[in-house]
């Protein structure tokens, strides 16, 4: 697609921008199709999935997974990582379970998820998948149509409501209640038995592709009365909210399975004899502090950390971090499946490994000799950090050089930290520095958050912590070290000897090893968010990128304005087809590898199929949001999940639902509560946990702007 320039690049600054008018804008946005429209451009496929996993239809038996090389796992809508672990539950059994069925079976696992929790089961026996893992509780009416594996967990059923309402204690108290559940669900049968009782109860059903936690959210927020889910995912969401509580038990125990086609005897047979010993495996006590012999027999390495970005976090459904890449290596090499634990606040780390909530300490930690005292061990160092004194950018430089330059000034950092120790060491030095407490539920980016708005006026991080904070805000300043440089290790209990002798052995041969130096670089040396400033103009080519013919075959296929693709392509890739991020996405469009693969994509190397995977990608990710949405702010939104995962926008449209602003607009409202998610008091009650989300705030408004600019261009 080619035009003849009639705007000089002078005519593309910001005050230009600033000055569009909005009809061109709604202009090009109207060419975003909706879904009617986008069905009839995308190629044919089976109504009950969406783009994920190969949409292949076979009914064979163990050998026909065997020979093809990986197995079809029927999924309900959502059922992968979309959420960020903080202690064990129900999907994160599930995950590693079929991670090590892989490894026995010799093949890989591929997702194939369903629209409906309804199609679950027909597509199984229409040969779409080959078993059926959901939260499926063996009924004789599913007897009657597909064979149960052995039971993967015990769980009961639990009428669920608001943490505020104390009227239901007993069943007694549910005439005249309204419990809304799925038709397709088990609970559905068990509310009508409860119907049958007491006639006064009122059954509503919810819509099929709400799953249960989308349900309890609207129990949450008064739009449902009340609703039914089992113990083990309840207790899974409380990990994050409390706003729901348990009402009372309305069944005893029922066993959940996973699914197989009659016919399919001797997959079934298999299973049965990999989930047994699964199960006697791995069936850990929750408080446990036996050592490393302990630990092998059942396989899983309980790993208590934080959630930032220094350590482990969320970004695109894909689970990142130092310390978690790092203990995830240390456990593949002894085949550990990890359990990730994220205590409700740092202080809470210690007393945690201690009580035998977790087996090791992987949080950045300074070794000290103040810590070693309480029962616990350091390993040895693997990370070296200096002690910065943080400032605010507009601080003169000749004011903070030294030490002695923080007499008269007032530094802010947690009373748990190294970093208490170290200022107090200063004062009694003779250095009249006042030293104030902030709050140990913040983390130190949230600390220096604070100074840079002026709340505080210094603090001390580690260099590390500012390096990332650094690559993302122009607003503080490193002013200068404190003392000699400090080190970094995990910590075990001292009973576990065994523990800390292996970890110790992996960290020295690791260290500044070829992955160890990879890992550092990734997190702590890119640049990422550090690019130079390239001033948009129209080529005089009359070509806004070089790949414009590319972008409109596939823009028109899926329903967008071309000219958004090539603004969101530059946003991502500067037109750079070799471009590769920190976190592994690729390509023009920066897309996952694994993503791409889900897609059917399997080689993002030539720019044609990094622009399809991109814009197939994004449709997707639009198609997650409810065509109800304005055209704008559901396309706002999918950029938005584009860069930083659907989660997390999620996440921040339930947080402007509770203050009070409009979740369904993006600008002015979603876009300001999706920032909070990036502090502790907020993070810790998502579902997807923390988020640096300056970052889609930045990359909406960036691509909104670039967009106008070539709206305008092509049409002038």
């Amino acid at each position: 697609m080619k035009f003849t320039p009639t705007l000089s690049v002078k005519t593309f600054d910001s005050f230009f921008i600033a000055s569009l008018r909005c009809c061109a804008v709604l202009i090009g946005l109207l060419f975003v199709s909706c879904d009617s429209q986008e069905s009839s451009s995308k190629p044919s496929q089976p109504s009950a999935f969406v783009p994920s996993g190969p949409l292949y239809v076979e009914t064979g038996d163990l050998e026909a997974i065997l020979s093809r090389g990986y197995v079809r796992v029927l999924s309900p809508p959502l059922a992968s990582l979309d959420y960020l672990p903080r202690q064990s539950s129900p999907q994160d059994r599930v995950n590693l379970l079929l991670e090590d069925l892989a490894r026995d079976l010799n093949v890989k696992f591929v997702r194939v998820r369903v629209k409906n929790h309804e199609d679950l089961i027909p597509s199984l026996l229409e040969g779409k998948g080959d078993l059926i893992v959901a939260n499926l509780t063996i009924t004789p009416e599913r007897q009657s149509q597909i064979n149960f594996t052995v039971p993967v967990d015990i769980v009961r059923e639990q009428l669920v409501t608001r943490e505020s309402d104390t009227q239901l204690t007993h069943l007694g108290d549910l005439k005249g209640r309204t419990i809304v559940v799925r038709r397709s669900s088990t609970f559905w049968n068990t509310v009508q038995q409860l119907k049958a009782k007491y006639p006064e109860i009122i059954v509503q059903e919810a819509p099929d592709h709400l799953d249960t936690e989308q349900i309890l959210d609207r129990v949450a927020r008064g739009k449902f009365d009340v609703s039914v889910a089992d113990n083990e995912l309840l207790r899974t969401v409380q990990t994050y909210r409390s706003d729901l509580r348990a009402a009372f038990d309305i069944t005893e125990e029922r066993p959940i399975a996973w699914g197989v086609r009659p016919d399919s005897s001797v997959l079934l047979n298999k299973l049965n004899t990999f989930l047994s010993a699964a199960n006697l495996m791995h069936s850990r006590p929750t408080l446990s502090t036996a050592d490393f012999d302990n630990i092998q027999h059942h396989g899983v390495l309980r790993v208590l950390t934080r959630n930032n970005p220094a350590t482990y976090f969320l970004w695109r459904g894909k689970l990142l971090g130092f310390e978690y890449e790092l203990a995830h290596h240390f456990a593949k090499k002894h085949k550990l499946r990890m359990e990730m634990i994220v205590p409700p606040s740092r202080k809470d780390l210690l007393p945690w490994l201690r009580e035998g909530k977790g087996d090791v300490i992987a949080a950045s930690m300074t070794i000290s000799p103040e810590r070693e005292t309480e029962g616990v061990a350091f390993s040895r160092p693997y990370f070296t950090i200096s002690e910065i004194v943080v400032a605010r950018d507009d601080e003169p430089e000749d004011r903070l050089q030294q030490p002695e330059d923080l007499a008269g000034r007032t530094l802010a950092v947690r009373r748990s930290s190294s970093y208490w120790t170290t200022l107090e060491a200063l004062q009694n030095q003779g250095i009249q520095l006042e030293l104030i407490e902030a709050p140990e539920e913040l983390e130190t980016e949230e600390i220096i958050a604070r100074v840079a708005s002026g709340e505080y006026d210094l603090t001390v991080a580690d260099s590390h912590l500012v390096d990332i904070e650094l690559t993302s805000r122009q607003d503080i300043r490193a002013a200068f070290p404190l003392g000699d440089p400090k080190q970094h290790g995990w910590l075990v209990r001292r009973t576990n000897p065994n523990l800390r002798q292996a970890i110790n052995a992996f960290l020295k041969k690791e260290y500044r090893g070829v992955f160890y130096n990879l890992t550092v670089q990734k997190y702590f040396e890119n640049e990422r968010d550090i690019r130079e400033h390239v001033q948009l103009r129209v080529s005089q080519t009359g070509e806004l990128s070089p790949y414009d013919a590319l972008v409109e075959q596939y823009a028109t296929q899926y329903g967008f304005d071309w000219r958004l693709i090539v603004a969101q392509m530059y946003q991502e890739s500067r037109f750079d087809p070799d471009a590769r991020s920190w976190a592994g996405a690729v390509g023009l469009m920066q897309v996952l590898p694994r993503t791409a693969k889900s897609l059917g994509f399997h080689d993002l190397g030539s720019p044609e199929s990094g622009i399809h995977a991109g814009v197939k990608y994004l449709s997707w990710v639009r198609d997650r949001f409810e065509p109800e949405l304005s055209v704008s702010d559901r396309m706002w939104f999918t950029l938005a999940a584009y860069n930083v995962g659907q989660g997390h926008v999620l996440d921040a449209r339930r947080l402007a639902r509770q203050q009070g602003r409009n979740p369904n607009r993006w600008f002015g409202h979603v876009e300001e509560t999706i920032r909070l998610l990036s502090k502790r008091k907020y993070a810790k009650h998502a579902r997807h946990g923390y988020c640096r989300c300056s970052e889609p705030v930045k990359y909406v408004r960036e691509i909104k702007q670039r967009y106008e600019a070539y709206v305008q261009g092509t049409e002038s």
